[in-house]
């Protein structure tokens, strides 16, 4: 046999099947040219100066590996639709003479030349898309944009490592495929379809259980942390229960249609009820796919979107003050008492630092001591082991406790408080606390005297991932003799801090220069030993602006990419999902169309079983989704954000705009279907 007949009939097919290879193409081209965009993006020189750009490069290097994942396992999900539609053709061409081995060199052809269209079509698309997308990274993380037109070798070259592995996979899995079956088997492989498989129940139970349980985490959770911890359980739960649900729940819905003489036995239903039942199987599956990849698309933008809007609450929630100074003492008796002789000292200092940048402080200086613990039933137990080994059952326990000096909250609250030596005031963030003592394990007992419903800085303890407890004590020598005793004396485990908290009455610019003065004044008291202090640091909020936006930014926009990616693959799986169910079903609806089946009768059964499964991914992505969203609400607490109203108005944003693509998408879909089983195909 000639060997030019091998690329002609490669060709010829891929010329006759474009209806299967032109989507399975363009897939495959829009794989390559996502990862070369999100590569060449990871890789700007402009990152790396840029706030908050280190961030950005980080996360997008790491969404070139989630592209790299998801196009191995959905090309080969989508090549199986490929394989399955030709299988028959190659039993012909088998049983008219040609040797597995001549079929090996027909598919190595059709596999080479759709590597040299998909890689030649995806690097083209990705280097001239590759600047539209730098240009919307560039707007979204609202920084300069230039206009000069690169191409990275390096994106091209890793392209191609990846790629080139993937699709010799590919054709060695259809060669495999191919040379394991006889003629018979490839002639019959096509047209085998599904059988009707019986309702398994029992499935449908475990998916059931599963989805309570998965639905029962996320709603149950109140801790940013235990809901970090549970997050990947869950989302494997669900993705379980849905391929179960959909695997015996879809089986059983079409024995329920069917038991229903009134609905199964019309023109309009009986076709598409009595098909849907014969390959429910394999029509499940699908489904269930279709419903993960859309769940994926919505929690993904939901929390990206969210994050991206609400950047300004974020930033405001972690810096609520646009200065914030911290110091850490060393021991010694002029950090306590009422009057502390040492902080007093130090707040003079950079008061004279205010004073040269005419900054008017607005806010209050307090000392605190900060320790970490399990506070259960009125146990504290403040053993780093015990704290740091918390399974996800205990992690609900811990919390960050903030021992405050009485006369500290008197004069920044205005408030006339009085205590006992082993008195305290409690203030909970997060969480609640009603036993009457605090009990730590070396014997000292404290007596909540009572709860207070207000304290400095609670708003900046609310968005922390760890729920706060804030204790407010007659005086804190006593209390850091007690808590180094309990961590087991080692040198200056436990330390006094300061934190002033204020605001300047400055433009951005002048609070950056005033940071970076008291900043230089603090470190030039520590170098001379004049502070008495251990650390410093001084955070200014609009310095970390850039940081914020760059690092929410990229997020946003990486989320909208691999949204794109899921959506093709959506839009991919439902397409295959209808053309081939055509195929299936265009004999069937042929011989309908002879005993006078007409072409409306025929557009009225498949707009009914389209209505009857289609929709029911979507339904079931929202529905996930609702009970994700206060697991993803605890999620987005990490990241200081707490405007519910936003996350909800960004949900039902997500969800109409998803929907409305979705429709979309099902209209396009079932006319290619309708057009199979109607003759009225084209190609």
């Amino acid at each position: 046999m000639k060997v030019g007949l091998y690329p002609k009939l490669a060709w010829e097919a891929m010329r006759k099947n474009r209806r299967l290879y032109l989507p399975y193409l363009l897939t495959c081209a829009g794989m390559i040219m996502m990862f070369y965009i999100i590569h060449y993006l990871a890789a700007m020189p402009s990152l790396e100066t840029m706030a908050g750009g280190i961030t950005v490069m980080q996360m997008l290097g790491f969404g070139t590996w989630i592209v790299a994942l998801f196009a191995l396992l959905f090309l080969f999900y989508t090549n199986a639709f490929l394989v399955r539609r030709r299988q028959k053709e190659f039993g012909l061409y088998n049983i008219l003479g040609m040797g597995k081995g001549n079929l090996s060199l027909l598919i190595l052809w059709e596999n080479g030349i759709l590597f040299l269209l998909s890689m030649g079509a995806g690097l083209f698309g990705g280097i001239l898309l590759s600047k539209l997308a730098e240009l919307g990274l560039m707007g979204v993380l609202g920084e300069e944009i230039t206009y000069d037109f690169t191409i990275n070798p390096a994106a091209l070259w890793d392209t191609l490592l990846i790629f080139v592995p993937i699709f010799c996979l590919l054709c060695l899995k259809n060669l495999w495929q191919v040379r394991r079956m006889s003629a018979v088997e490839l002639l019959r492989r096509e047209s085998a379809g599904e059988k009707p498989p019986k309702a398994n129940y029992l499935l449908g139970l475990a998916g059931v259980v599963l989805l309570a349980g998965a639905y029962y985490i996320a709603l149950s959770i109140q801790s940013p942390l235990v809901a970090l911890a549970w997050f990947f359980i869950a989302v494997g739960m669900v993705v379980a229960a849905t391929y179960l649900l959909f695997l015996s729940g879809s089986v059983t819905l079409c024995r329920l249609l069917q038991k229903n003489k009134g609905y199964y036995y019309r023109k309009d239903h009986f076709v598409s009820v009595s098909s849907m039942a014969y390959r429910m199987k394999r029509n499940g599956a699908g489904l269930a796919s279709i419903c993960i990849l859309s769940t994926m698309v919505l929690v993904m933008m939901t929390g990206a979107g969210s994050l991206y809007f609400g950047a300004e609450d974020s930033l405001r929630a972690r810096y609520p003050s646009q200065m914030a100074v911290s110091v850490d003492f060393l021991p010694g008796d002029e950090i306590y008492g009422d009057t502390p002789e040492r902080v007093e000292g130090l707040v003079s200092e950079l008061g004279t630092v205010l004073e040269d940048f005419d900054a008017q402080p607005q806010g209050v200086a307090y000392r605190f001591v900060a320790v970490t613990g399990l506070l259960k039933d009125g146990t504290l137990d403040l053993d780093p082991m015990t704290v740091n080994g918390a399974d996800a059952v205990q992690m609900e326990d811990v919390c960050n406790l903030y021992f405050i000096p009485l006369a500290d909250y008197n004069r920044a609250m205005g408030a006339h408080e009085t205590l006992g030596e082993k008195e305290v005031l409690l203030h909970c963030v997060n969480r609640s606390y009603e036993a009457p003592t605090i009990t730590m394990k070396n014997g000292t007992v404290w007596q909540v005297k009572g709860q207070v419903d207000a304290m400095m800085n609670s708003e900046a303890a609310a968005m922390d991932v760890i729920p706060a407890v804030f204790l407010v004590v007659s005086d804190l020598e006593p209390v850091v003799d007690c808590l180094n005793y309990e961590l087991g004396e080692l040198e200056d485990v436990v330390r006094v801090r300061l934190n002033w908290n204020f605001d300047t009455g400055l433009e951005g610019e002048e609070q950056v220069a005033l940071a970076a003065a008291l900043r230089e004044t603090l470190g030039e008291l520590e170098v001379t030993g004049q502070g008495g202090f251990y650390t410093a640091d001084v955070e200014c909020r609009e310095a970390q602006r850039g940081d914020f936006y760059g690092t929410y930014g990229g997020i946003f926009f990486l989320g909208i990419l691999l949204s794109i990616v899921f959506l093709s693959a959506t839009v991919l799986i439902l397409y295959y999902k209808q053309v081939t169910e055509g195929y299936e079903d265009e004999s069937r609806f042929a011989i309908m169309r002879k005993v006078g089946m007409t072409a409306a009768d025929i557009r009225k059964s498949v707009n009914a079983q389209m209505l009857t499964v289609f929709f029911l991914p979507l339904v079931t992505a929202v529905v996930h989704l609702c009970f994700a969203f206060p697991m993803v609400r605890k999620l987005l607490a990490l990241f200081s954000l707490g405007n519910v109203g936003l996350m909800v108005a960004v949900l039902g944003g997500t969800v109409l705009v998803f929907g409305l693509f979705y429709t979309l998408v099902y209209r396009l879909t079932s006319n290619a279907y309708n057009a199979i089983v109607s003759g009225t195909k084209g190609g």
